[in-house]
């Protein structure tokens, strides 16, 4: 399951890309929810249906044959300071680096579904953090 927050869709369509909920590919966009900040393990209960945060999303080239530049909205050098280089994929296509350095993955979070059912628009979500210490997340 793939979650995004909103904010990330925001941003896109003010880079000049089309995108709407589902544009990602996300099953769930959320609002108000820092998902890139979770630890690992973390669940996520949405009405009936429970989640467990696994690991951030690894965005690839693909993203690019969607939408010229996506990847540079998805992906940014972790010391924030802008680059006009192209982004350094790995062997599985993922993203690695910018000009070497390393990178903040913001394509949103990867999680297992524990407990299924239906999930409305307009469901809250609520975060249960797993024991300490907590596990920061590594791209799946």
């Amino acid at each position: 399951m793939h979650l995004i927050q909103d904010d990330l869709l925001a941003e896109a369509r003010a880079a000049g890309h089309d995108l709407g909920p589902g544009g990602l590919g996300e099953n769930v966009l959320t609002t108000g929810v820092d998902l890139l900040a979770l630890p690992t393990g973390t669940r996520l209960r949405l009405g009936e249906v429970v989640l467990r945060v696994t690991g951030l999303r690894n965005p690839c080239r693909q993203i690019e044959d969607f939408s010229a530049g996506l990847l540079k909205v998805v992906v940014a050098r972790a010391d924030a300071r802008p680059s006009t280089s192209e982004i350094t994929l790995g062997p599985t296509g993922g993203a690695e680096s910018i000009d070497g350095a390393g990178i903040t993955r913001r394509a949103g979070v990867m999680a297992v579904v524990e407990r299924g059912g239906e999930v409305c628009p307009g469901t809250a979500v609520e975060v249960e953090l797993p024991p300490e210490p907590h596990q920061r997340l590594e791209p799946v």
